[in-house]
């Protein structure tokens, strides 16, 4: 499919939009798993350190950002998880997908408008998080050494990054198998738990560029080392990594579509 073929309809994002947005639970979730997970994150390292400065160093610098980048990726995976799930089969789990389809807007137009919503829903969150963990790190550096601006910026496009693909990925996922459960569960299992073993497997050799994760990890800002994303960083040029990820999320967009606008209603 073209890049054309996914450009949004804006009335209908924002009908889609005002859904995700007026389900509460959903939004404090979200929430908890990017801004107040990452401010938590600093303010427990930060109270350790006024507590015991002699045991406990200060909660800023170049390797808690990697810690608190961490946790941004970590959990802004799993609300990826989430958001995407519902915005992928959110409509058909409630049963007003057939009240969509007969109003004559064509099926490929609401698949667009709910990928993009729910992109449009997720993305703010893990800037305000990123953006905690970033002013922390040079808040609170102490005598640690300050991320420089271009490492903040590059950190921050990086993770942004990371978080849109497996938003992308839970979107298609959910409009193949139609179930948000499913796809949490799909998702998170293969980002949180097949993708470290894969990569920990040396014997699997250069086929472990194929992992988005590897090939993610890859991508880590050198100033961060390990700090951000623990395991193995597996060299591959850029156009090899930029070719996997590619052609993962093109296969799960492309399959979502398929599934969509062929499903009996």
């Amino acid at each position: 499919m073209s890049t054309l073929a996914f450009a949004p309809d804006r009335n209908l994002v924002a009908a889609d939009l005002l859904k995700l947005r007026r389900r509460r639970g959903l939004v404090a979730v979200t929430a908890l798993l990017t801004a107040a997970a990452t401010t938590l994150t600093y303010g427990i390292i930060e109270l350790f350190h006024v507590a015991s400065p002699e045991t406990h160093g200060p909660a800023g610098g170049i390797v808690n950002l990697g810690h608190g980048t961490w946790v941004v990726l970590t959990l802004g995976a799993v609300a990826a998880a989430i958001v995407g799930s519902m915005a992928g089969s959110g409509d058909l789990e409630a049963g007003v997908y057939r009240d969509l389809v007969v109003t004559g807007r064509s099926r490929l137009a609401l698949y667009r408008s709910r990928l993009w919503s729910g992109l449009v829903f997720l993305l703010p969150f893990v800037a305000v998080g990123y953006a905690i963990a970033a002013l922390a790190s040079v808040v609170f550096a102490g005598a640690n050494p300050v991320p420089s601006v271009s490492l903040l910026v590059t950190t921050g496009l990086w993770s942004m990054l990371q978080v849109t693909f497996y938003y992308l990925l839970a979107f298609g996922i959910a409009c193949v198998v139609g179930s948000r459960s499913y796809t949490i569960g799909i998702l998170l299992a293969f980002r949180l738990a097949l993708t470290p073993i894969l990569a920990s497997i040396s014997a699997l050799g250069i086929v472990r560029e194929l992992v988005p994760g590897v090939a993610m990890q890859a991508l880590t800002p050198a100033a961060l080392g390990n700090s951000a994303q623990p395991g193995p960083i597996i060299p591959a040029s850029t156009a090899a990594i930029a070719a996997v990820l590619v052609v993962w999320v093109t296969a799960a967009l492309a399959a979502g579509a398929w599934r969509d606008t062929r499903r009996d209603v």
